[in-house]
């Protein structure tokens, strides 16, 4: 049986293949979509910040009816299934189709991309460009966030020292630092030692800056007015009689706005076929929101007929955030969900393999199998289950990898096809635009089908029943186990007229279930709830259920170790 693709040379590196790009002027770009050069700030000459004005809102941004698309997927396997490769993808297909299409994505993190995941520009012929600079800082928002973040932590301790008058709880200070590095001997850290002028001595840490609130503030703000609010609102613990401390008691959010003052407006790039793709904020998926910022979304429907954007890991994560978290502050409603699947994910919710990150597949796993691919069917069929529960239809996209083999592919759209869902086959990575016309076939069609966004609880549920109405109606659970320190702090929170907002569940992005090791579709389980934290000025109130790092380690061998410039002045080493 012939394999899906055919590679009959080596294929080159994303690095070697962005490095050879022929890029058009950011400002080109930006006329094409129809964004005046006055709104640009360029950085460079292919990147450039769109400066937001009036018109960046949710009333213009429906009012040119744009169809609007998130990208997610199966439960991925630890290398992920190639949910950016798709997005560039498919924007770059709509344009081989004829249509306008606009992608939004978020940033990439600094630790990462040093560590073993490596960068968030996409793959092989679907990439983001400049990929160098996409990677490597951009226009300096992580910075701007990180020094927002860790302003504040330096004046809640400074607070401390000249004598605590809002009567901190220094054991009930929540806010941490951050860094966009992965440093795991930093994830908890004594301040304040040394002589009594260094401070006054704490336990505290460090949590990477994807992981901050100031981040997912930034993401979901719908103005720079909205994102000073949002920062003034920041609870960050609580005093001796047990009430929040907030940014704005510590006079902290006017200095916060101004160090984000650029970090709010996106960032227009392109992609290796010059379609526009505007990349802003990057919340991590599996304990934060997972999404790019909504005033990007407001700017691509302003000025494109499809706006194309990605929502972290599954679809029981990133795209239940975008649903239920996003949507409901941006006011948008989605037109169409993308479900990438990949042969070696289904193997692999099969229970029969096992991937590790750094390592090979298994050479088993590399066999033809279609009867292993159609054992992990019911992670398939979850994930449309989950989508079609918003009220979206989803389109389930295969992508191809060199390794596949055609009876593989034939497996999957089969279940797909079963399942009532459109699924079309993608080779955007080997072969381009070119090789995603019939997926963006079917997204078009998919996008004239009746849509009506529904929100799995009400803002008037408890906090508890809106929990529990995520993991038994997204994640498929028979129930939550709220532990008593967690009851207690939902009660606290409804207290303080926090009980409106929505909720984020802080769970494993390996399964469905808050069990890493439980693959597939799994039934019978309870979700455990540990803890409860509140993020007043992102706006929610978010659930531990299970063990969550927010400051990452580094492998063994990280990616760090292998980069560097050769003898002509030439990066190697990035991915």
């Amino acid at each position: 049986m012939n394999k899906g693709v055919t590679l009959s040379k080596p294929f080159p590196s994303d690095l070697e293949i962005a490095q050879k790009a022929e890029m058009d002027p950011i400002v080109e770009i930006a006329e094409k979509t129809g964004i005046s050069e006055d709104r640009l700030e360029p950085y460079g000459k292919y990147v450039a910040k769109v400066l937001l004005d009036e018109t960046t809102n949710a009333e213009n941004a429906k009012k040119k009816g744009a169809k609007y698309i998130v990208v997610t997927a199966v439960t991925p396997t630890p290398l992920g299934e190639g949910k950016t490769a798709t997005s560039v993808s498919l924007a770059q297909g709509m344009h081989k189709i004829g249509k306008n299409a606009t992608l939004t994505l978020r940033e990439p993190a600094l630790g990462p991309v040093f560590g073993v995941k490596g960068g968030a520009a996409g793959g092989g012929y679907s990439q983001i460009v400049p990929m160098e600079k996409l990677n490597l800082h951009l226009t300096g928002d992580f910075h701007a966030i990180t020094s927002a973040h860790n302003l504040l932590a330096a004046l809640i301790d400074n607070h401390l020292h000249h004598g605590n008058e809002l009567n901190i709880d220094t054991r009930n200070i929540s806010w941490r630092r951050v860094m966009d590095m992965n440093d795991r001997s930093l994830r908890n850290i004594i301040v304040g030692l040394g002589e009594r002028m260094d401070g006054v001595p704490r336990e505290t840490g460090f949590d990477i800056t994807p992981a901050s609130e100031v981040m997912v503030i930034v993401s979901l703000s719908s103005s720079f007015e909205d994102l000073r609010n949002r920062l003034a609102r920041i609870v960050i613990g609580y005093n001796m009689n047990g009430d929040p401390v907030t940014a704005k008691d510590l006079g902290a959010d006017g200095a916060m706005a101004i160090l984000l003052q650029d970090a709010i407006n996106p960032n227009l790039l392109q992609t290796l076929e010059h379609t526009p793709a505007l990349i802003h904020a990057g919340p991590f998926g599996n304990i934060a929101t997972g999404n790019s910022s909504v005033v990007a979304d407001y700017v691509g429907l302003e000025h494109s007929d499809y706006v194309i954007t990605e929502a972290g890991f599954g679809a029981d994560m990133g795209a239940e955030r975008f649903f239920n978290v996003k949507c409901r502050k941006s006011g948008l409603k989605p037109n169409a969900a993308v479900l990438v699947v990949t042969v070696r994910a289904l193997k692999s919710h099969s229970g029969l393999y096992k991937i590790t990150p750094g390592k090979p597949l298994p050479e088993d796993m590399l066999k033809e199998s279609p009867s292993d691919v159609k054992a992990g069917a019911a992670n398939l069929q979850k994930h449309i289950e989950i989508v079609r529960s918003f009220g979206v239809q989803p389109v389930v996209a295969i992508n191809a990898f060199p390794t596949d083999f055609d009876s593989e592919h034939d497996a999957i759209r089969e279940i797909a096809e079963e399942a009532g869902a459109r699924v079309a086959i993608h080779r955007g990575v080997a072969e381009g635009g070119a090789g995603v016309t019939e997926l963006a076939e079917a997204v078009v069609e998919a996008c004239d089908d009746k849509s009506d966004l529904v929100y799995t609880y009400e803002d008037s549920d408890s906090l508890e029943t809106k929990i529990e109405k995520v993991a038994t109606k997204v994640y498929g659970a028979d129930g939550i186990e709220v532990a008593p320190a967690a009851k207690k702090q939902l009660k606290r929170f409804e207290e303080l007229g926090f009980g409106d907002l929505p909720v984020v569940i802080a769970k494993t992005h390996l399964s469905i279930s808050s069990d890493p090791s439980l693959k597939g579709a799994p039934t019978g389980w309870t979700l455990p709830v540990r803890e409860v934290r509140l993020a007043a000025g992102a706006g929610y109130v978010y659930a531990i259920c299970g063990t969550m790092r927010t400051m990452p380690g580094l492998a063994k061998t990280p990616a760090a170790g292998q980069m560097g410039f050769d003898e002509n002045g030439n990066m190697y080493g990035l991915s």
